[in-house]
């Protein structure tokens, strides 16, 4: 009933910048919380950044100063913007969005399939 598309990915090199973009659609009332997670290769997912509509902010401690999470709740859309990106930061993005579905009000969680970045070092 939610569908999530990601977008931006791409190959940078070391130190360069990408602009990652994620939109929601489908049965939506509200979405609370966006987030984006990453996925390298052997390694097991993990939370980059989130946002709620409150504006509050969550980092991991590796992209702190580099990324910036930001939103339009109204469209139901994130972004993050990755400056100075190292090699580790390779992986497959994916953006997650939870709130209430507006047909039942009950509670979704979807995740879309990702973008993948690769950083040349």
């Amino acid at each position: 009933q939610v569908q999530v598309v990601e977008s931006g990915g791409g190959l940078v090199q070391s130190g360069g910048s990408l602009r990652l973009s994620c939109a929601a659609s489908g049965s939506i009332y509200v979405a609370s919380t966006m987030a984006w997670y990453r996925q390298a290769p052997g390694k097991e997912r993990e939370l980059v950044a989130s946002i709620n509509r409150s504006g509050n902010t969550y980092y991991k401690d590796s992209v702190k100063g580099r990324f910036t999470i930001s939103s339009d709740f109204a469209k139901t859309s994130a972004y993050l913007q990755m400056n100075d990106l190292k090699f580790e930061d390779t992986a497959v993005y994916v953006c997650n969005a939870a709130g209430l579905l507006s047909s039942t009000f009950e509670t979704f969680d979807s995740y879309g399939k990702g973008t993948r970045v690769t950083v040349s070092s």
